[in-house]
This record gives C-alpha cells, sequence and structure tokens, in this order.
C-alpha cells in the first residue's frame, strides 16, 4: 500500500499541478455563480451537473496524463471516429434543448451531451497526428492540401449543424495549429486576401437576416433592442449595475430575475458582472490568462512538434472562446452563441474541457520521452 501511494505521490509531483489547480479554481468559480443565477429556479440541477462534470473531468485529465501523448496520436483513427460519429449522429437523432435552434445535442435520457465539445478534443488529436505524418513536407502543397481538407471538414460540419459560433471556433483553432505546424506565412498571407475578397458575398449571401441584424447591431446597441440586440442591451445594464464590488452573490437585481438572458451560460461573465462587479470580472480574466499562458509554457518546454501542436491547439480553443464570448457579453462582437470555457453552464463542455487538460498535462509530463513517428 505504501509503495502504491508512493507512486502516486511521484505521479503527482510529476504532473503540471499548477495548470490543474488554475482550471479547477475557474470551475468552482463558475459552479458559484451557476448556483447563484439558479437558486430561483428552486432546482440545484444544473449546479449539480457542474460539480459532478468537474469532478468525473479532473479524474478524467488526470487519468489521460498517465499515458504519453503520442499514445493518443498512435490511435488517431479511433478517436476521429469518437469525435465524428455522434455529431453525425445528430443530424439524425439530434435534440435542441429549450432556448436553441440548433439540433446539436443528442439526449441519454438521464442528460444530454454535446458532440461538437467532444469533436473539438478530437481535432486537436487527429490535426496534431496529421502534421506528425506529413512535416518535413508541411509546405508542398500535394502534402499541404489533405491537411487544409482536413482542418475544414469540422468546420463544415458544425455549420451544417447550425452551430457557427463552434465553427468559427474550429476555424481558429485550425489556423493557430496551422501557424504551430510551420506553414508558410504566404499561405496565410494568401488566404487572408481570399477571406476579405470573399466577405462581402458571405455577408449578402450566405448569412441570413438574423445573422446581419446582429453585425450591424453591434455598432448600435440602442438600434433593436427588443430585437436582434435585445441580450447585450440587457448584458450592458447588468454590467453597469455591478460597478466595481458588484451588488453580491445572490442579489444581483437583473442575474436574480432572469433579466440577463442566458445568465448561467453565454452570458454567464456578465451575471458575474453585475453581482462580483468589476474585480469579479478581472478575478476571470486572470484565471482564464493563467490557463491559456500555461498552455503555451508547456508548448515552449516540450521538445517535440506533435506535443507543441497539442499544446496550441488547446490554447487556441480557450482562447477562441474567451474573446468570442467576452466579445458578445461587452458588445464588442455580434452573438453567435459560444460559452466561457470552466464558468459556463453545461457538463460537456467542462468535461471535454478537461480532457483537453489531460492531454497538456501529459505533454507537461512526457515532454522528454522518445519521439515515436506514425509510420513505426
Amino acid at each position: 500500500m505504501s509503495k502504491l501511494f508512493a507512486r502516486f505521490a511521484d505521479f503527482i509531483r510529476e504532473t503540471d499541478r499548477l495548470l490543474l489547480y488554475l482550471c479547477v479554481a475557474a470551475s468552482v468559480f463558475g459552479s458559484v455563480e451557476i448556483l447563484s443565477v439558479t437558486h430561483r429556479l428552486s432546482t440545484i440541477r444544473p449546479f449539480a451537473i457542474q460539480l459532478v462534470s468537474m469532478f468525473v473531468g479532473v479524474f478524467a485529465a488526470l487519468f489521460i496524463s498517465m499515458f504519453e501523448f503520442e499514445t493518443f496520436l498512435k490511435r488517431w483513427y479511433l478517436i476521429a471516429v469518437l469525435g465524428v460519429v455522434p455529431v453525425i449522429l445528430t443530424f439524425f437523432i439530434g435534440f435542441a434543448p429549450e432556448g436553441t435552434d440548433d439540433k446539436a445535442w443528442l439526449d441519454l435520457g438521464f442528460t444530454t451531451f454535446q458532440p461538437a465539445e467532444l469533436l473539438k478534443i478530437a481535432f486537436i488529436i487527429t490535426f496534431a497526428a496529421h502534421v506528425n505524418a506529413i512535416k518535413p513536407n508541411i509546405n508542398k502543397l500535394r502534402y499541404l492540401f489533405p491537411l487544409v481538407l482536413h482542418g475544414a471538414f469540422p468546420v463544415i460540419l458544425i455549420h451544417m449543424q447550425g452551430d457557427d459560433g463552434t465553427a468559427l471556433v474550429f476555424l481558429i483553432m485550425f489556423l493557430f495549429m496551422l501557424y504551430a505546424a510551420g506553414v508558410s506565412w504566404k499561405y496565410f498571407v494568401s488566404a487572408m486576401s481570399a477571406m476579405i475578397i470573399a466577405s462581402p458575398i458571405v455577408y449578402f449571401f450566405v448569412m441570413n437576416d438574423d445573422q446581419r441584424k446582429r453585425i450591424v447591431g453591434v455598432f448600435n446597441i440602442d438600434a433593436d433592442i427588443k430585437g436582434s440586440t435585445y441580450q447585450q442591451y440587457r448584458a450592458r445594464m447588468a454590467l453597469a449595475n455591478g460597478g466595481v464590488f458588484g451588488q453580491g452573490l445572490f442579489k444581483g437585481n437583473l442575474t436574480q430575475v432572469g433579466g440577463v438572458p442566458e445568465g448561467r451560460n453565454d452570458f454567464i461573465f456578465v451575471s458575474i458582472g453585475e453581482e462580483l462587479g468589476f474585480i469579479g470580472c478581472v478575478v476571470v480574466l486572470i484565471l482564464l490568462a493563467a490557463i491559456c499562458f500555461r498552455s503555451i509554457h508547456t508548448a515552449r518546454i516540450c521538445n517535440k512538434d506533435s506535443g507543441k501542436i497539442i499544446c496550441v491547439g488547446f490554447f487556441s480553443m480557450i482562447f477562441a472562446q474567451i474573446v468570442i464570448n467576452i466579445g458578445m457579453c461587452t458588445a464588442l462582437l455580434p452573438v453567435i452563441g459560444v460559452t466561457l470555457p470552466f464558468f459556463s453552464s453545461g457538463g460537456t463542455s467542462l468535461l471535454c474541457t478537461f480532457l483537453g487538460v489531460g492531454l497538456i498535462m501529459s505533454v507537461y509530463k512526457h515532454r522528454d520521452s522518445r519521439i515515436i513517428y506514425l509510420h513505426d
């Protein structure tokens, strides 16, 4: 028994405890705010789901970190199936929770599951494996083109599902991972030029009226406060109510009466702002920034390209969601339904994010181990 305990102690010492502590702290903070927002509903189910997901996620992260990350890269095809098949199932048996039009969830009976969250982690692994296989030739078009198709696949798949916010997160992940893989800046310049040229076409012929109104509404929040800008108008009021120190947990004037739409999900940052004020928002940003910097630190100290790309993939996933979500909450960006990592209510999102944390911890723990190539 003592030997087992000593082994466990050695394992804990070797893993990235700081990253884990930061993620748990952010999750606990988010869970407390979820309880504050939902207690008026006379149910603790959202709070309970968040806590259970956090505990399961922590154990899953520790379990994943026990394996060399290259073990997952070698089994990329199994992980691809686990990531893609559930998303495809949503096109046939998808479920749309109350308050959303997207059938992007699967109803498991006892709870719901959002496959796109698992696909994010699967994409990080499979894309890193793909890069690892072609690394010496990555800037040759016949190798780069399939890599681009690999990155475009989840973006298109999730767009077809109707979740454009998550599709945008995938696009950002793809671009960051391409850059980390060493793709020439010339390709990025060409792609950026093409995107600029295509943007008017996308705006007028691809986007629907509601999407266009949300974009225009960013420049004039007061223009349609009963329609497309309602959420951001109310969010601005709630943030103003919070001031520097906030009105206190369980005391937000708008938060406690449901005056902040999606106050426990997409707009939980606003709920924190009203109840804990500017100080609470700063604490949120410090925790999330520390998690991001820790992921980049692990990328820097890893001596293998595949490990670096995994870390950049996780970082870009978190970073994209932070920027988009807080941009939505502060009316700097249009509302496109992206949650705040570790804080927003959602068991699937939290659990899958911790799976990503486990990957980063694995890279940290095995950053100096022998390189294993896919073709070995």
